[in-house]
């Protein structure tokens, strides 16, 4: 077993555009263990979305090696990477990303019913998870039933459906007010604190000062790699 939950080791990632190529991603190594709560930071175009799509096992580096849990992953087909992304990641979006005619309850159960759990067990977990969110009494509330910050917490829920390893956060409080992004941003803490590993791209320093490691980016390149200076209250 790896002491390392996330083992990236020069990846690259180039992009044809016409005659020209882009680099994303430009011999980027980062390890990252087991439990950490890492921000990631850079402005638009740096590559940070490119290393969290790489990741989240969403898309492949041109070159380089990336290892999730100990296993190879970067040269796997699509179907097995849909595999190792829902018995392992959870996701979750700026914007939410829910399924906007179905209930909160039906949302979390979505990952459940990909991972082929019984209907009952599903619906066990699924109450389990929003209960852990504060959300058990909307457990049949479609989203437009639900504040902004709600439904990041049913986002979060689901994302947690499954018992993932690591959870990836694409600018989670970017569609919400401070007071709530602080309170999206202490349950995620919270989770973390149980041990589940926390990697987020944010913008906003704020939200970034949650985490205990920020990952800077820019051109394709991560620049620098540091503790967190000064911890969120």
């Amino acid at each position: 077993m790896s002491e390392w939950l996330i083992e990236a080791d020069h990846l690259f990632k180039a992009y044809t555009l016409g005659p020209q190529t882009l680099l994303a991603l430009n011999d980027v190594s980062v390890r990252i263990a087991p439990g950490e709560f890492v921000a990631v930071m850079g402005p638009s175009g740096s590559g940070k979305s490119t290393f969290m799509n790489v990741l989240g096992c969403l898309d492949s580096p041109s070159a380089g090696q990336y290892r999730l849990d100990g296993a190879e992953v970067s040269r796997l087909p699509q179907d097995t990477l849909a595999g190792v992304r829902n018995r392992l990641i959870g996701f979750v979006f700026q914007g939410f990303n829910l399924l906007p005619r179905t209930s909160a309850l039906e949302n979390v159960e979505l990952p459940l019913v990909y991972a082929g759990l019984p209907a009952a067990e599903r619906r066990h977990r699924a109450l389990a998870r929003l209960a852990d969110v504060g959300l058990a009494d909307r457990a049949l509330h479609q989203p437009s039933q639900l504040s902004g910050g709600q439904q990041q917490r049913v986002a979060i829920a689901r994302a947690l459906a499954n018992d993932p390893k690591l959870i990836l956060a694409d600018e989670p409080t970017g569609a919400l007010d401070t007071k709530t992004s602080f309170e999206v941003m202490a349950l995620l803490r919270a989770f973390n604190a149980r041990g589940i590993t926390v990697v987020l791209v944010t913008h906003e320093a704020e939200i970034a000062r949650f985490a205990r490691r920020l990952l800077r980016f820019r051109d394709g390149r991560l620049i620098s790699d540091d503790p967190v200076a000064t911890l969120a209250a």
